[in-house]
């Protein structure tokens, strides 16, 4: 970096966007906001010029699931069975209890 140019670190906060291919002949642009636990994923339409909202997402909940892999998994559902997860374990820990 150049002198008094701020490096990243680990744990950085804030947005980043990264281009990418999306698939064989798709490409686009990826933002994650970091501080909102939240990515969305913009593909771009040549014939167009202009990007299009090809997914949005939080993570919110999603980072507390220990076992899980499917799609079409709306952010609501994995909430629930985050909590039901919770509960599972508190349950578990009391019962172990004397």
């Amino acid at each position: 970096p150049a002198f008094g140019q701020a490096v990243m670190s680990g744990g950085a906060r804030g947005v980043f966007a990264f281009s990418a291919q999306l698939s064989k002949n798709t490409y686009g642009v990826y933002v994650v906001d970091v501080d909102a636990m939240t990515v969305w994923v913009y593909e771009y339409l040549p014939q167009k010029g202009c990007l299009r909202l090809a997914a949005a997402r939080t993570w919110r909940y999603d980072r507390y699931l220990e076992n899980h892999n499917i799609c079409d998994l709306p952010p609501e559902v994995v909430e629930q069975m985050v909590e039901d997860q919770r509960q599972y374990k508190l349950r578990s820990t009391e019962d172990q209890m004397p």
